[in-house]
């Protein structure tokens, strides 16, 4: 979210700055840089989106901002629990050019859900490289399958595979990395009926390994992301698009409240 010819403007906060959580998020200003990722994700995510949508963990705006460009919504609400990345979210959203109303909030979802629901249930809620991070991803689905609307859906992306989890994984605080059928069982178990679920970025795969379990590095740089973002990522994605991996560097799943 970051046109800075928009006018500065107050949005609505749920929860005030505080109420969140520090966190350094370095990586998500590299990643900030992957352009091409996101448009794919959103590609997945976008026949099933909704007309009230919720974020989580939205870091610097950069996927909701992609969401608003490509997707007509009437309402979304932004969740971030990092109070230093909460501040730069909340600047970038007011300098935000839109006829959607935008909802920010500085806390965990669980913290934000019930004023997100006194506003009205949402209809779609959405997870980036997020579900990874909570200690209990059981009680997170749960609640999110409480906060949204009739036959509402959730959007997860998630990284994969326990045998990729690295020094990397380790410092920016991922609990675990998901086996396409963990995720959809505990889908299941929390009252989804999962419409999609595919591995994706097969290539990422090889290039992760060898620099974050076998050189045990735990740094993302922006060119490096930049670089594999501008050559790989658009021959992967008319590739994956057409056959289904039968393993991949993430997980990305649909799925509907039952």
């Amino acid at each position: 979210m970051t046109n800075r010819d928009a006018p500065a403007r107050e949005l609505p906060t749920g929860l005030p700055p505080g109420e969140g959580i520090n966190y350094p998020g370095r990586e998500l200003e590299a990643m900030d840089g992957a352009s091409n990722y996101h448009r794919w994700i959103l590609e997945v995510f976008k026949p099933f989106l909704g007309q009230h949508l919720v974020e989580v963990g939205a870091g610097l705006g950069s996927f909701s901002e992609l969401i608003l460009k490509q997707h007509s919504c009437e309402k979304l609400s932004v969740v971030e629990p990092s109070t230093d990345m909460y501040e730069i979210l909340l600047a970038n959203a007011r300098r935000l050019v839109s006829a959607t109303r935008i909802d920010t909030y500085n806390g965990t979802f669980a913290q934000a859900a019930p004023a997100i629901k006194r506003k009205g249930n949402p209809d779609s809620i959405i997870y980036v490289n997020v579900l990874e991070h909570i200690a209990d991803d059981r009680l997170e689905l749960e609640t999110i399958r409480d906060t949204l609307s009739e036959a509402g859906h959730v959007f997860l992306f998630v990284p994969a595979l326990s045998w990729l989890y690295g020094a990397f994984d380790k410092r920016v605080g991922h609990f675990r990395r998901y086996t396409k059928r963990e995720l959809e069982e505990k889908l299941h178990h929390a009252g989804f009926r999962v419409i999609l679920s595919n591995y994706f970025d097969l290539p990422g795969i090889a290039p992760w390994w060898v620099k974050y379990c076998l050189l045990k590095s735990a740094t993302m740089e922006p060119a490096g992301v930049r670089i594999y973002d501008r050559f790989i990522v658009p021959a992967t994605r008319r590739l994956e698009s057409i056959i289904s991996p039968p393993l991949g560097k993430n997980v990305i799943a649909v799925a509907q409240k039952r």
